[in-house]
């Protein structure tokens, strides 16, 4: 196994954690779901089946709120309704710094949304869902819970109340990290300073485990009834009616946290990674943004089609943010404070994973999310280390076999295999934990060589793939027909992709100029490196009789 970008750069490092970020939970009445299930369930809290109507359905919608905005009222807890865009967890810190409140509820906000409604037709009774979903009132309920920190709970005004728990895991650490008297600092959602790293990190791993779905079940039951669900129902109706939560996974951020002793040399070791992978990375685009001051106020809303791209941002606030998109999942690595460089994985919907999504499968989910973020990190230290043999970079243009079947040498000198090339290197940092087929690598590679499909198809790509295992760059995944590619591959891969694009061509190139260069205005030390290697070459050449 290689070594990932931690242990590469361990000596600069004061400390290191892993965990849990945002934690997002669906919570259901799986009964109120069905059209049968949600029929008893009204005749049981109602005892008369007559009543349910779409005016009995929405009476109960404005019970809702009008017993949240008396709450509120009552209790002197802001209450706003906020607009469409509007970042209402910014909004929640502000009012979470100058908040009295040690414990419940100090916030709630109004935001409108989707949520499944039902329809009653007024002849028969016939009940379904409203079709398409329409958009109505959500409560957020921000909540200063004692295990747990700030954690929010948003729930629909209409029946059947579907809700999300939202959490955060460095909440839940910096809390047990209190009780048990370990000395930190903390900026934002990070922590900057440990007095015993160790024991924090100890902490965090009890996210990882079977014991964190007790707790996560505990934080729910003890505030979704007796704080959200009873404007709607109260405790004795919830309890007369069998009205009762199930809880989902919905969405995960798993994060490794790096503290550099000196917040120069972690600059340092980022920009580096950054500028010697983006180019190798670029699957469709890298956009470097400067001079962003704040966040946009709107987003522009995207289709639901599978994402795939490399984003470079830098705000002028100095802080960088490397992203790698493949569809429900998202690899980030960016700084957190002056010495903190964070490596983390976001999963936008846990179906991704394809490991259920049931509250009982959190451990499971948090160990897939670190597995990718594993891969990831050893990806990254392949390409910013990258190396290749002598013996290897003479047999790779000999023919070879796989099995009893004879395919040719790899040969860069042709555009074709240096797109091959190129498209592996991508697909090798990808945050599928299944590999690669080729199917998939030929549509990379007709992304970067902007070909049509008959140019370059499947049959092509796989053909591409075993001269490539024949090399021992990649290796095929147990019996299936998807591919990944191995440590000492993607570090030859990277090697011949340096060699010929930063090195030799731009030799050859300089090496043919008889007058003298004038130079950069603003030379930086790569250039200066350049020169006096070109100045070396050219003599070299005239030696050989190679330059003109």
């Amino acid at each position: 196994m290689p070594e990932s970008l931690s242990d590469r750069y361990a000596e600069l490092l004061s400390g290191n954690y892993d965990c849990a970020d945002r934690i997002v939970l669906n919570a259901y009445f799986r009964m109120g779901h069905t059209a049968g299930g949600f029929r008893v369930w009204w005749r049981t809290l109602t005892r008369a089946e007559e009543t349910l109507d779409n005016t009995h359905l929405m009476r109960m919608a404005g019970r809702f709120s009008r017993r949240v905005h008396g709450y509120a009222k009552a209790e002197g807890i802001p209450l706003v309704h906020c607009q469409a865009g509007q970042h209402k967890h910014e909004l929640a810190e502000e009012y979470l710094a100058k908040t009295q409140i040690r414990q419940g509820v100090f916030l709630i906000l109004v935001g409108r949304a989707q949520a499944p409604v039902w329809d009653v037709t007024t002849n028969h009774h016939h009940i379904e869902p409203k079709r398409p979903m329409p958009y109505v009132n959500h409560y957020s309920f921000h909540i200063l819970d004692p295990e747990w920190g700030h954690i929010t709970i948003k729930i629909s005004g209409h029946p059947p109340f579907p809700a999300q728990v939202i959490l955060n895991g460095h909440e839940y650490v910096a809390c047990q990290a209190a009780k048990a008297a370990i000395r930190f600092t903390k900026e934002g959602n990070c922590f900057t300073e440990i007095s015993d790293a160790a024991g924090l990190a100890r902490i965090a791993d009890t996210l990882s485990g079977q014991q964190a779905i007790g707790r996560l079940c505990q934080v729910c039951e003890r505030w979704i009834y007796s704080t959200c669900l009873c404007f709607a129902l109260e405790l004795e109706e919830q309890k007369r009616s069998g009205f009762h939560y199930q809880y989902s996974n919905y969405q995960v951020e798993y994060s490794r946290n790096l503290i550099f002793s000196s917040g120069r040399d972690m600059d340092q070791v980022f920009q580096a990674l950054i500028d010697r992978s983006r180019v190798l990375l670029d699957l469709q685009t890298v956009k470097t943004i400067l001079g962003y001051q704040q966040r946009p106020k709107f987003h522009r809303r995207k289709k639901n089609s599978v994402q795939w791209e490399v984003t470079v941002e830098k705000p002028a606030y100095d802080l960088t943010i490397f992203k790698l998109h493949c569809g429900r999942l998202t690899l980030k690595i960016y700084t957190k404070g002056e010495r903190v460089l964070r490596i983390e994985i976001v999963v936008h919907n846990t179906a991704a994973l394809q490991c259920g999504r049931s509250l009982e499968k959190f451990p499971q989910i948090l160990m897939l999310a670190r597995d990718i973020l594993q891969r990831f990190m050893d990806a990254l230290s392949c390409i910013d280390q990258c190396f290749i043999a002598d013996s290897m970079l003479e047999e790779l243009p000999a023919p070879s076999s796989v099995g009893k079947t004879k395919v040719g040498g790899i040969d860069l000198n042709k555009a074709r295999m240096r797109w091959v090339v190129e498209a592996l290197i991508a697909l090798s940092v990808s945050p599928s934990a299944q590999g690669f087929t080729a199917s998939e690598l030929a549509r990379q590679v007709r992304l970067l060589s902007n070909q049509a499909e008959s140019d370059y198809g499947p049959r092509r790509a796989a053909y591409d793939l075993k001269k490539l295992r024949a090399k021992n760059i990649l290796q095929r995944i147990a019996q299936t027909r998807r591919y990944e590619s191995t440590a000492s591959g993607l570090r030859a891969m990277v090697a011949l992709v340096v060699l010929r694009n930063k090195a030799i061509k731009p030799l050859l190139a300089a090496a043919q100029r008889r007058r003298k260069p004038r130079g950069a205005q603003n030379p930086r030390p790569i250039d200066r490196h350049y020169e006096t290697i070109r100045m070396a070459m050219q003599g070299v050449f005239d030696e050989l009789g190679l330059a003109a």
